[in-house]
């Protein structure tokens, strides 16, 4: 069996030594498992070993051990237990963990882990607790809202999984103290007001001032009002209705 975790080396937000992604660092010592994000185990059926929490993302993953005794970790829907047979490919039925071409899947099903490009692997609904809807179909498209109430056209042959994504309740952690956060390697951030003007475009000023400027700015000055998507972007034609906000 092939090791499905290695150790993940810390970046602590540094690129060539230098800071380039600010209140990072001083995580603790992680290993990263190996997803099976693309399912591409066709036809060959396993059944859930176990479920397993992992420090690299919010959902929880199960490992399943598949008939030519091959073991792999996917993401774990809700629901999942440990026992649960799993298929991806023409096999697969309209039950919770099977993956298929969303050709094939009825309208009004939740699924999650979509693919973008037919055989690339999920990219998109793969956090805890989320899922989106199979929701209609075109000549040349399948429709699916995601959580964010995009609804985005698909091709055909995008493979996607049945059901919602488990560990639902991860959105209602309450972190009670500092630690918590310094050990998933999060940095405390400061106030851009509160820092010296070398620091910060909103810096300096005696006293509670504002930001003496007409727009608040990031930290390297760039403006951090108004719609940052690009007006030209390859997926703007896939879009069918935008997202709230």
């Amino acid at each position: 069996m092939r090791n499905l975790m290695s150790i993940l080396p810390k970046r602590s937000g540094r690129s060539h030594g230098k800071i380039t992604v600010r209140h990072q660092g001083g995580r603790h010592k992680r290993f990263y498992r190996e997803i099976d994000f693309k399912r591409d185990k066709k036809d060959v059926w396993g059944v859930i070993e176990k479920i397993d929490y992992d420090p690299n993302r919010n959902a929880r993953i199960a490992m399943v051990l598949y008939k030519d005794g091959e073991r792999r970790y996917i993401l774990a829907p809700d629901t999942m237990v440990v026992g649960h047979k799993i298929v991806a490919g023409a096999q697969a039925q309209m039950e919770v963990g099977h993956t298929m071409a969303l050709s094939r899947i009825a309208i009004g099903t939740l699924v999650h882990n979509i693919e973008i490009i037919p055989g690339k692997g999920g990219q998109i609904v793969r956090s805890a607790g989320t899922a989106a809807i199979v929701q209609g179909r075109e000549e040349k498209h399948v429709l699916v809202k995601l959580p964010s109430a995009e609804v985005r056209r698909f091709n055909p042959d995008c493979m996607a999984t049945i059901g919602q994504v488990g560990n639902i309740e991860a959105k209602n952690r309450v972190y009670t103290k500092a630690g918590q956060k310094r050990w998933l390697g999060i940095r405390p951030t400061v106030r851009g007001v509160a820092q010296n003007p070398r620091s910060h475009p909103h810096g300096g000023g005696e006293g509670r001032s504002g930001i003496g400027m007409p727009t608040p700015k990031t930290f390297a000055g760039r403006k951090a009002v108004g719609k940052t998507r690009s007006r030209k972007k390859y997926s703007d034609s896939y879009i069918l209705k935008r997202r709230k906000g």
